[in-house]
């Protein structure tokens, strides 16, 4: 019978040969994902110096890269796993590690992955696109250096067609991810954390974020909106190609409203660019309420068959910057209510799966949010799809500001990448840059604007400026809307001195809170929630949308931040790890600023909220300080039914009432006209005797990428929340899914977020669920804690199918590649004998198959290689696959085995036990008049054990 080991691979190249091959079959343009399947080692892997002439000499040569990086590396001892993923958020917090990054130790970490590629794609265009690697990252395939990446936040797309090799010989991707480099001053997680695919495709092809179709508003009223369209191809092929390119827009019902082709011919290893404007009648407009999206298909044909097919989504509306009145979209004036926001969520640092990143959007448009700021750095490509579905007007900000051209490859990437979306209204440059008040700072941004503008010059650019836009000459002189950090008190001044030029907050705000507290005590980081602490620089949630709200020339602001994030846990240190500048926590759980904006941003319903809690024991009798948050006309505050009083609602201020606490239930009451339209209380609880979980949704899909938050609380015995509730919780998840972490938005915890337990914190914690990939059963989850009632629930997990993908494989056989062909000969040379380390001449180079033709009797071919550890102990055998001749083979200068006939066929010899390099060296005797030599791959495999 087989090993267990050698099982498992057979039948992991079975499915890999099926999944592949199914692909394969398929014309036009595939997109797989590439999560799945990945190895990984935490920490470098520092190869010993180079030394002597043929170590020398051969790490100069294509495809010899070592160590990690090469093809027969011994990674079997590597961690599974899948993407997205971030090292960091696993690890344990560190006082001596990096404050801004939230004192999570980042460092160096290998990913190795396995690629087996049909023989039938030959000629094809295969593509890896990484969407982002924390922080720089250098890619290898088959050991040859393929890409550097220098910045943590771009995509990287990488021809990879010259390296490939076909059918079992297994080609290898391996990516160092330096994450000791640092981009930014809070956490920004480490190694591949979006997505990863390989995209496959016909050599004449779109090439990748080629397709440039923004709609441009008409001239005039009445006129024709009209899409540009660009369309870059690219030919990998040996041949030039003729070809028609189609393009079809189709309206949000789904319905084709016209169609356009035109004739291209793009030279071998060449491009072309095609322009084919389309013209459009009256389409219906993308707003924040109704984001009709149209589609943009583009068919790159080839007598009547499809190469390439791509499709995007794009929007029809119109934006303008107003120097006196701020913001209009479609002609209708919008003041911006955004928020800043970094990309990390609890548990899972910032690998956030989609599904994720559409509760964080709901959360702030449950808020009243209208407009994101991603800071500082471009969003994954998920999100801005999300965004323009949900409604949401986007500052796409670049990471690096500098105009050298490694930098504006960062810059132009996200321009070409994200210039369809109608959400998005503003290209950023930058964020508080030194430089900014200067003529160098002037200099830089007036080219790296001209470098968006040659891209798309349907968007103003701007920069996020914290001063200096007072000074002769400066950053603002060289953007089309200033956007300002915390100036404030130059609101006034910069607008007097500039009236004609466009002006925005682009952050404000910085005030501190953490969640569910309401004293502040400084010895334990703990700051209260009533909006009275701001950083120096900034202000007060009130105040800063005050200055906002009151001046018609402002455009808008974003709120620093939406949610706390990791990292710059101002004004705190250790034992502090994540900031408290969020309207949310890291959970999405609100703070008081939720509902201090929410009742300045939303005006379509009348809303109330009180705050604190009222489990206020061991003060009865005491003054309380309750805040009453309401955009009604008037409110009235109630306890035990008692009118404590009533005020005239402060849409900026909010309402304050001192209250002698006595236990019982604190109503609010909110009046337009005189008449009740709104009323929401707090009530003094029990003690918690029973856990809750309560699901985002109703059930999840079963593709191994959905995932949902799970809120977990305490309940009293008659069922209300207790907003003190401080249990250790301790988590099981069974059946069709797993937890991928969890968070409490505890400023100051350092629990595992990977493992099984959580403290609920000031009544709280998430826990995060995924499915498993093709699971359709459902999802149990039980919370239990020591004097509590547990709680469970079972979450459906819907069937799918799954989206096209890359099977996993297993580590694959080590393949002996690299060879040295002695010359023939006549006379039976030595196996064995000496060849110079520096002599790189005398003997030839190959990888099978190595067929010598008829003329000589005997031929010699030598190679080392490293067997992988799991077959190193004697159960590995060396096999070929194929030997034309007799055959010797030598290793390490002793003979281990013969082939005794000349007929072509299969040979497998025992390896023997032993660590270290091996030398093999394979003397094949020829037939007379014929061919000889090694055919197929020679491969280190396990051994087939017969029952």
């Amino acid at each position: 019978m087989m090993t267990m080991n050698w099982r498992r691979l057979c039948g992991a190249l079975v499915l890999l040969v099926a999944g592949v091959s199914a692909h394969a079959a398929t014309p036009g343009r595939e997109k797989l994902s590439l999560d799945r399947g990945w190895l990984f080692h935490l920490g470098d892997i520092v190869q010993p110096p180079i030394k002597g002439h043929g170590e020398s000499y051969g790490n100069a040569k294509a495809g010899n890269a070592a160590g990690a990086a090469g093809t027969e590396f011994d990674d079997s001892d590597w961690r599974h796993l899948d993407l997205p993923h971030d090292w960091a958020v696993e690890g344990p917090f560190d006082p001596s590690a990096n404050v801004s990054q939230g004192y999570r130790p980042r460092g160096i970490g290998w990913y190795r992955r396995y690629l087996r590629v049909d023989a039938a794609d030959r000629g094809r265009h295969f593509e890896l696109q990484f969407d982002a690697i924390a922080t720089h990252a250098t890619v290898w395939v088959n050991g040859n250096v393929v890409n550097r990446n220098w910045s943590g936040y771009n995509a990287s797309y990488i021809d990879i067609t010259p390296y490939l090799r076909y059918g079992d010989a297994m080609n290898t991707i391996a990516i160092r991810a330096d994450a000791e480099a640092m981009e930014g001053w809070w956490y920004e997680g480490a190694g591949m954390y979006r997505h990863a695919w390989l995209v496959k495709r016909d050599p004449v092809h779109v090439a990748t974020d080629g397709v440039h179709a923004t709609p441009v508003p008409p001239s005039g009223k009445g006129g024709q909106w009209t899409i540009p369209v660009e369309v870059t191809l690219n030919n990998s092929g040996k041949q030039a190609g003729g070809v028609t390119v189609e393009v079809t827009l189709f309206d949000p019902a789904g319905k084709q409203v016209l169609r356009r082709s035109a004739t291209a011919r793009v030279a071998a290893l060449g491009a072309s660019t095609v322009q084919l404007p389309l013209a459009v009648d009256a389409p219906a407009l993308w707003s924040l309420e109704k984001t009709n999206l149209y589609r943009v298909t583009t068919r790159v044909l080839q007598d009547g068959k499809a190469l390439d097919e791509v499709s995007l989504h794009t929007g029809f509306r119109t934006i303008r910057f107003d120097a006196a009145q701020g913001f209009f979209l479609n002609g209708v004036h919008v003041k911006l209510q955004g928020v800043c926001i970094h990309q990390d969520h609890a548990g899972v640092g910032v690998a956030v799966p989609d599904s994720v990143w559409e509760y964080r959007l709901r959360r702030l448009k449950e808020l009243g949010v209208n407009a994101i700021r991603f800071s500082h750095n471009a969003p994954a490509a998920e999100v801005l799809d999300l965004v323009d579905r949900m409604g949401f007007v986007v500052m796409d900000e670049n990471r690096n500001f500098n105009p050298s051209p490694d930098y504006l490859k960062q810059l132009e990437w996200m321009v070409k990448r994200d210039r369809h979306h109608p959400g998005v209204i503003l290209w950023s440059v930058f964020n508080e840059e030194p430089e900014q008040a200067t003529e160098v700072g002037y200099e830089m941004v007036r080219r790296m604007s001209a470098a968006v503008k040659a891209l798309d010059d349907t968007r103003p650019v701007t920069a996020a400026m914290n001063g200096g836009f007072l000074t002769e000459l400066n950053v603002s002189h060289a953007v089309d809307v200033v956007g300002s950090n915390y100036q404030v008190p130059d609101y006034d001044r910069y607008h007097k001195a500039n009236p004609d030029k466009p002006f925005t907050s682009s952050e404000d705000t910085s005030a501190y809170m953490t969640r569910g507290e309401f004293k502040t005590v400084r010895e334990k980081n703990l700051i209260a929630s009533y909006d009275d602490d701001a950083a120096e620089w900034g202000n007060t949630h009130r105040d800063a949308w005050q200055a906002i709200a009151t001046r018609p020339y402002v455009a808008g602001g974003f709120v620093w931040t939406g949610f706390d994030y990791r990292g710059e846990p101002t004004p705190n240190e250790w034992p502090s790890v994540s900031s408290v500048f969020g309207i949310m926590d890291l959970n999405g759980f609100p703070k008081n600023a939720y509902y201090i904006h929410q009742v300045q941003w939303i005006k379509d319903r009348p809303l109330i909220h009180i705050a604190p809690h009222w489990n206020w024991s061991g003060s009865e009798g005491k003054e309380i300080r309750v805040m009453v948050m309401a955009n009604v006309e008037r409110v009235q505050l109630l306890l035990n039914g008692r009118l404590l009083g009533e005020q005239k609602v402060d849409q900026y201020r909010m309402n304050n009432f001192n209250v002698a606490y006595a236990p019982g239930k604190l109503e609010a009451i909110g009046y337009n006209g005189g008449k009740e339209v709104a009323r929401t209380a707090v009530e003094t609880t029990g003690a918690a005797v029973a856990l809750e979980l309560v699901p985002d949704r109703a059930q999840l899909a079963g593709d191994g990428r959905d995932a949902m938050p799970i809120t977990v609380r305490a309940l009293d015995a008659q069922g209300r929340a207790v907003p003190l509730a401080d249990a250790q919780v301790t988590f099981a998840v069974t059946g069709g899914g797993r937890s991928i972490g969890h968070g409490n938005g505890d400023p100051n915890s350092h629990e595992d977020e990977k493992g099984a337990t959580r403290r609920l914190f000031n009544g709280l914690a998430q826990l995060i669920v995924q499915s498993r990939y093709d699971s359709a059963e459902a999802i149990s989850v039980t919370a239990t804690a020591a004097g509590l009632a547990p709680a469970r629930i079972d979450i459906p997990v819907r069937a799918v199918p799954a989206q096209p993908y890359v099977e996993s494989a297993e580590a694959p056989l080590t393949l002996v590649r690299s060879w040295r062909i002695a010359p023939d000969s006549a006379q039976r040379p030595d196996p064995n004998q000496q060849l110079a380390s520096f002599d790189m001449n005398t003997w030839g180079w190959g990888s099978p198959p190595m067929i010598a033709p008829a003329a000589a009797k005997y031929h010699l071919y030598r190679a080392s290689f490293t067997p992988r550890k799991n077959l190193a102990d004697g159960s590995g055998v060396i096999r070929f696959a194929s030997v034309r001749g007799k055959a010797e083979v030598w290793l390490n200068g002793q003979l281990i085995g013969r082939k005794e006939n000349y007929s072509p066929a299969a040979f497998e010899l025992a390896l023997p036990a032993g660590a270290g390099t091996r030398e093999i060296n394979v003397l094949i005797e020829a037939e007379a008049g014929q061919a000889s030599g090694i055919e197929g791959h020679v491969s280190i495999a396990p051994r087939l054990l017969a029952k």
